[in-house]
């Protein structure tokens, strides 16, 4: 056979004269930099004008719920003194302490009190009862002529105990049982408040946070600022709120005349909106420091450049070389099998793919000569690929073999799960020329398999533990939970529920109506426990139970008041019920545990729930206070609410 000279391995390149390619790869090189550098320049700028309008409107979503919290919470403390005082006037010393101790409850509170129909203040929670009147002030006006029993929000005002803080006040109508007027219920949140949680934020020099009334009446300005504290004819109020409720524009500050990136949001709930706006400098401002970065780095490139063109020269020098390597390495691969069922690849030190077989068609769909010189790690999924490094790791010799399960790429896209068993395909000292045999075999059938059987485990799993209707734990999850953190918890507590007249419920409205009030009580108690080391559960029937670990007496009774005032608030009817709403009784519990076992917890907590229901149901009880609230209960049950033998175990 006449002998054939082999095909210029430089192909047409070789004829194009080196001097126009280097050339050519400068200029080409330096244009792509000055490129890439203007567009990173506006997509940067883009990048930080979209961060911040992220941020802004995040930081606006949660000051409005912030805001929405802490109205609410004095809200709902304040709607369960109202309806008290619909019925009855309490003694002052016992009301005074209720109302010291919720306003210690709740830090947003300045204080809280009761002025009467005429504005002279009956109770409060300061030391000493107001002697000033507030039949002058605008909230009292508003509820002696408004039969509304919504939460008023008033307008700044100067506090009248010292003439000098500023505070916002939150007031309910009082409606006597004849629907008459009866006074407000007031409650003051300091300015100082609002502004010592604004001013934790960095905003900038130029940044500001408002709380406005939905009316435009300025509440809250952080930074304070001497501009009026009317806002309704902001664009704000005539343009923005009217298309929706949360949003992101470029203002000019009405405050300071400044441009700025302005987000506001309305609080669920209430009448109040709040806004965040950030200087247009402040927020470039780190674009601007990235820019002059990148004008030194892109120097410092073009000084590469030129150097990799002058080495490119010498990169033509070693081509030929380099390709006559590759195709004696060629040659050695095509002793592998070519035709067995599983595909067999070998891949180089770099992870390239030197040889795939034939049978990686018909199986995987992907062509052979296509996968040549391709990183193995780019047709895997890139989960999987530290396993498969882990797994070529542990050989330590040509007779040890690894085996590993990984997701791969098939021609069409989707992807297959694979068993690969990886060999040394021989040994050298060199890291470099290290090879490695890998066996592939298609399993995804059997994954899929077992992928099914343990989701059919997980979902058993989760049925076995969870009431079906209210979707809290059940009463064995519960027990269990209860052991486990007795056996860990230096102190725990437990609250035990019943909902009040159910049966008289259910007889009245049915049992589909019965199961719905079930859900809706228990979603309240699970709320409760949602973001917290707590378990929520139904201990049977319309009975729930919540467990707290590590936590105290008194902090479990405030987290019963809680979800009862919780429930109170949902305001469900039941004319079963003397209140006409459904309500729920609690027991709570709470000792050391070298001092009781969870059984006896458990019952401690029920007496205390049967107490609560024979003093007159819509109440907590303590354990350890059964004898003082028997005590007191002599004068309550003279109100025929509680019925003797209601309540079955």
């Amino acid at each position: 056979m006449p002998h054939r000279n082999p095909p210029d391995p430089g192909g047409p390149l070789r004829r194009v004269p080196s001097t126009a390619v280097v050339i050519t790869f400068a200029l080409v090189m330096t244009a792509c930099v000055l490129g890439v550098m203007a567009w990173k320049a506006l997509d940067a700028k883009k990048a930080a004008l979209a961060s911040g309008s992220s941020e802004i409107q995040n930081l606006a979503h949660s000051l409005a719920e912030h805001a929405s919290h802490t109205l609410q919470a004095v809200d709902i403390a304040m709607a369960g003194m109202v309806d008290l005082l619909k019925y009855r006037d309490p003694e002052p010393d016992r009301f005074n302490k209720y109302l010291t101790e919720t306003a210690k409850t709740l830090p947003q509170l300045r204080g809280i009190g009761v002025a009467d129909a005429k504005g002279n203040w009956r109770y409060s929670s300061f030391p000493e009862t107001p002697r000033h009147n507030v039949s002058d002030r605008s909230y009292f006006a508003y509820h002696r002529d408004t039969p509304d029993n919504t939460l008023r929000i008033s307008e700044l005002m100067q506090s009248r105990m010292d003439n000098q803080s500023s505070m916002i006040v939150l007031s309910k109508r009082i409606t006597k049982l004849d629907g008459s007027f009866g006074g407000v219920v007031a409650a003051a949140i300091d300015k100082d408040y609002f502004n010592g949680f604004y001013r934790t934020f960095q905003l900038g020099p130029d940044g500001g946070i408002s709380l406005i009334r939905n009316d435009g009446t300025l509440l809250i300005r952080w930074p304070l600022s001497d501009k009026s504290t009317d806002l309704s004819r902001t664009d704000l109020f005539s343009r923005h709120l009217k298309l929706s409720s949360v949003g992101y524009y470029k203002i000019v500050s009405p405050f300071d005349g400044i441009v700025k990136y302005f987000g506001y949001e309305e609080t669920p709930h209430y009448p109040a909106v709040v806004t965040v706006a950030v200087s247009e400098d402040w927020l470039l401002s780190e674009w601007w420091k990235g820019l002059r970065t990148d004008v030194i780095v892109a120097s410092v490139l073009l000084c590469m450049i030129l150097m990799l063109a002058a080495l490119l020269a010498l990169q033509f020098r070693f081509r030929n070389k380099i390709e006559r390597a590759l195709r004696e390495r060629e040659a050695h691969y095509r002793l592998l099998a070519n035709n067995i069922a599983d595909i067999i690849i070998l891949i180089d030190a770099r992870s390239l793919l030197r040889y795939v077989s034939q049978s990686a068609e018909p199986v995987l769909g992907l062509r052979p000569k296509d996968l040549i010189g391709k990183s193995c790690f780019d047709l895997m999924h890139r989960d999987d690929r530290e396993s498969v490094k882990s797994a070529t790791a542990r050989l330590n010799g040509v007779d040890s073999v690894s085996t590993v399960v990984f997701r791969h790429y098939r021609g069409d896209g989707t992807l297959a799960w694979v068993e690969s068993k990886f060999k040394l395909a021989s040994e050298t000292d060199d890291p470099t020329r290290t090879e490695f045999l890998c066996v592939i075999r298609d399993v995804t059938e059997r994954k899929r398999m077992e992928d099914e059987l343990t989701q059919l485990n997980r979902r058993l799993t989760q049925l076995a533990a969870t009431d079906g209707l209210t979707n809290l734990t059940n009463r064995r999850t519960f027990d269990g939970f209860l052991r486990r953190e007795y056996e860990s918890c230096e102190e725990i507590a437990v609250l035990l529920f019943d909902i009040d007249n159910f049966k008289g419920y259910n007889d009245t409205y049915g049992h589909q109506a019965g199961d719905r009030c079930l859900q809706v009580v228990a979603k309240a108690i699970g709320d409760a426990t949602a973001n917290t080391s707590g378990l929520s559960a139904r201990y049977g029937g319309e009975e729930f139970a919540v467990v707290l670990p590590n936590t105290t007496e008194d902090a479990a009774l405030k987290v019963a008041e809680s979800i009862r005032l919780t429930v109170r608030a949902l305001g469900i009817p039941n004319t079963a019920s003397s209140r006409g709403y459904i309500t729920i009784s609690a027991g709570v519990a709470a000792r050391n545990r070298s001092t009781f076992d969870e059984a006896a917890l458990v019952g401690e907590a029920d007496t205390a729930l049967y107490e609560a229901k024979r003093l007159g149901r819509n109440r907590s009880i303590v354990y350890s206070s059964l004898d003082l609230q028997y005590v007191e209960s002599e004068s309550i049950q003279h109100d025929g609410e509680f019925a003797p033998g209601e309540r079955t175990h």
